[in-house]
């Protein structure tokens, strides 16, 4: 078997020559070929004819009266309708309604005038300017002022009293009032009274006492457990000047003297006991003076 020798070719320096158009010539001729197409397409007619603009649409509308209605003969198992009520003048409406009541004014009965033995008590009790003696006075004096109606005619009234040794009025003096109903009456419950018995101290007894004539307020009775211990020093400015006496400050008050522990167990056992009603009514003049943040129960 004989191998294929493969004779190489001759090498031919010379470059080849192109016959025929050169390839910028025909690249311009296929541009120019391209326009001349494209501008012949623009002038050809189309399929389609050409579209004409729209017109406005207008629609007109027509109301028609609605027509009436055969009426359809009543059937005899149908009820008549209910009569309708008659239609009332304004005179004859504003009789026909009834009017609310007007609201009735609130009131308060006057309290029970003082027990033979809340007297008694009073007469015997000392302590504090005889404490007992002037509730029970004032309480005597409101149970005859009567009835406390809620209007222009409640208010509270203000004495200054002075009653002599044999019990008996010596003085009557007007502080302040707000209503001049409740000072009449006042005045006239206190000319009025019966005899009642003499301070217990057996000396002149002078003391202020207010009196509340509204059914929103009452004045509850006392309390007496702190009516043994001292009363607490008052300050007062020690460079205030009356601009008579001599301009002198004012020495301060001393502290109260330990009282004897004999003296203290003895002004213990003559204290009555504190009912419900006098904390209540402590309570409450606590929070009508300072509020709910001065009472223990607030805190």
């Amino acid at each position: 078997m004989t191998a294929a020798v493969s004779t190489p070719l001759p090498f031919n320096p010379s470059p080849k020559r192109y016959v025929g158009v050169t390839p910028a010539i025909g690249l311009i001729a296929a541009l120019a070929l391209h326009a001349l197409v494209f501008t012949l397409a623009g002038h050809l007619p189309t399929g389609k004819p050409a579209r004409e603009p729209d017109k406005p649409t207008v629609i007109t509308l027509t109301l028609l009266p609605p027509e009436r209605e055969a009426a359809a003969p009543a059937r005899a198992t149908e009820r008549p309708p209910a009569p309708r009520p008659p239609i009332l003048a304004q005179d004859e409406l504003a009789v026909a309604t009834p009017r609310a009541a007007p609201p009735q004014p609130v009131s308060a009965a006057a309290p029970p005038a003082p027990s033979a033995e809340e007297w008694a008590f009073a007469g015997r009790y000392t302590l504090k300017n005889s404490k007992a003696y002037r509730y029970t006075w004032g309480q005597q004096v409101r149970s005859m002022m009567g009835t406390a109606v809620e209007g222009p005619d409640q208010g509270m009234v203000r004495f200054r009293v002075e009653i002599a040794p044999d019990g008996s009025l010596a003085r009557l003096e007007t502080l302040w009032s707000t209503s001049a109903v409740a000072e009449r009456l006042a005045r006239q419950a206190i000319a009025s009274l019966p005899s009642w018995p003499a301070p217990p101290t057996g000396k002149p007894l002078i003391f202020e006492k207010t009196f509340l004539f509204s059914p929103f307020a009452s004045d509850g009775p006392p309390l007496y457990r702190y009516d043994c211990q001292p009363d607490p020093p008052v300050f007062r400015n020690p460079y205030a000047w009356d601009g008579n006496t001599s301009r002198e400050p004012t020495p301060a008050p001393l502290p109260n003297e330990p009282q004897d522990p004999q003296a203290l167990a003895d002004c213990l056992e003559q204290l009555p006991k504190d009912s419900i009603d006098a904390e209540s009514a402590r309570d409450q003049r606590v929070m009508d003076r300072w509020g709910w943040s001065s009472n223990k129960l607030g805190r």
